[in-house]
């Protein structure tokens, strides 16, 4: 079936980021979201660990290992940026001041509801700050493949994983559809012209909604 790349689907997520945006990414994937930054577009990148005003990340060689975000990669910082205390980065996320994070996931379910940490061999050790970012931030997003590498539905039903947090999740961008979360329903904004109707209900693990408003999924040839 054809899909979107990672690329593909951070570009399509980064489109959708207001102009002038307090915004943080989790760690690993959604990072790349920054890359597809729209020209002339003001957003200003959040990390956990103590930095408002992220700029991409440094030329190989002239990294400074003193400045790096929240999943330890060096980052620069741009005119204006700022850094703080760890409980102050945090005192920003639980007081709303967060307008949008976007995040990886495991599951996302009809209700909003997200899972994207577990435990075990092939888990991360704790959820970190993600539970904080899902009820603090204004609205959450999510960037993920449709389905799991065994071919299993990431959007479901109920999660089956221990949860991040409870109807917090707004928008999912996968690598076939963009859906909406809305009144405990997923509402199918847009789809690959390719993938048909059935087949991407196949691999959904919940009912998808379609509404009138129902568009093409496009992103840049190359990604």
């Amino acid at each position: 079936m054809e899909k979107l790349s990672s690329a593909g689907i951070a570009w399509r997520a980064a489109q959708d980021i207001p102009d002038g945006a307090y915004v943080n990414l989790g760690i690993g994937f959604p990072e790349m979201v920054a890359r597809f930054q729209p020209e002339g577009q003001h957003v200003t990148y959040h990390s956990e660990n103590g930095i408002l005003g992220m700029g991409p990340a440094p030329q190989e060689g002239e990294e400074d290992w003193d400045v790096i975000n929240a999943g330890k990669k060096a980052v620069t910082l741009l005119p204006g940026a700022s850094i703080f205390h760890h409980a102050d980065s945090f005192a920003m996320v639980r007081g709303g001041h967060i307008d949008l994070a976007v995040l990886g996931a495991y599951e996302v379910a009809e209700t909003g509801d997200l899972a994207n940490w577990r435990i075990g061999s092939r888990g991360v050790p704790a959820v970190g700050g993600a539970m904080d970012m899902v009820t603090g931030a204004r609205r959450v997003a999510v960037v993920t493949d449709h389905v799991t590498k065994t071919g299993a539905p990431k959007l479901v039903e109920r999660c089956s994983n221990p949860l991040t947090g409870v109807g917090c999740v707004a928008r999912v961008y996968t690598s076939l559809a963009v859906v909406d979360v809305a009144d405990g329903r997923f509402v199918l904004r847009e789809k690959l012209a390719a993938v048909s109707m059935e087949a991407l209900q196949a691999v959904t693990g919940a009912k998808l909604h379609v509404e009138r408003d129902l568009r093409e999924l496009r992103v840049p040839e190359g990604l």
